[in-house]
């Protein structure tokens, strides 16, 4: 019998999101990507809430900032690859490509997707459809390319894209809507993007937040996701070429749009 996820977005610093799960046939409790301790804690604590779980997805401080004042309260494992034990605070469990970690009575599934950082991981809960994925995937964007290839980061991207439509992305950032900007420039006759920007300009308006988003939605409107199709290889000038290679162009763009 599959169990469910009771997932929580916790807003923090100036545009962060710590996600905050829990499991409840067993109580397991966990913390994904905790920028800062204090907000969590406290968010648990509202909750009656026992944090018993770390799971980082890289190295950034705006994502580990959190873990060692978050453990000291509660004495919870912190989850991370083994590739960046050096570079995550206080890591007790080392995962990598294809282990299965079971969280309470659920599993994730890790998959190494280089890119953003060199030991970027995310965890796939299948049953649960639900893929915490850090800074790879955001909607209607992708993070910057700071330790990765081109081939590397276009590589991860596929591997999540090939997760089925219905696995909510629950991603670190609220970029949405600069990312939607960028977006529209790129693939200008795409009808579900334009719509999916006046949904999401509809949504800030009134201070909703616009993660999660839905896989199946990113496939669609996602220029990132999309750099082995016409469409975008064609807005690019880049019509057949390595999709790896079309992907450095859009990231390129994206890097200094304004």
């Amino acid at each position: 019998m599959s169990t469910s996820l009771e997932i929580v977005r916790i807003p923090v610093l100036s545009d962060n999101y710590v996600w905050l799960m829990r499991e409840p046939q067993s109580g397991c409790v966990g913390v994904v990507d905790p920028a800062v301790a204090a907000p969590v804690l406290a968010e648990a604590e509202k909750r009656r809430w026992k944090i018993s779980h770390i799971l980082n997805t890289h190295h950034h401080g705006d994502h580990v900032g959190g873990n060692m004042e978050i453990r000291q309260a509660t004495g919870c494992t912190i989850v991370g690859n083994r590739r960046d034990r050096a570079r995550i605070p206080g890591i007790d469990v080392e995962v990598d490509d294809g282990d299965r970690y079971r969280f309470g009575e659920a599993e994730a599934e890790i998959f190494f997707i280089p890119g953003h950082t060199s030991g970027h991981i995310a965890y796939a809960f299948r049953d649960q459809r639900a893929l915490f994925c850090g800074d790879t995937i955001f909607a209607l964007g992708c993070g910057k390319m700071f330790e990765g290839t081109p081939q590397q980061f276009w590589t991860s991207l596929s591997r999540l894209r090939s997760l089925p439509d219905d696995m909510r992305v629950y991603c670190a950032h609220e970029y949405t809507q600069s990312n939607a900007r960028f977006a529209v420039t790129v693939e200008t006759d795409n009808g579900q993007l334009m719509a999916r920007r006046a949904a999401v300009d509809a949504a800030r308006a009134r201070g909703e937040a616009t993660v999660p988003s839905l896989l199946g939605e990113e496939k669609q409107t996602n220029p990132f996701l999309r750099a082995d199709l016409p469409g975008v290889q064609k807005a690019v000038g880049m019509v057949g070429k390595d999709p790896a290679l079309v992907f450095a162009e859009v990231r390129q763009r994206k890097d200094v749009f304004r």
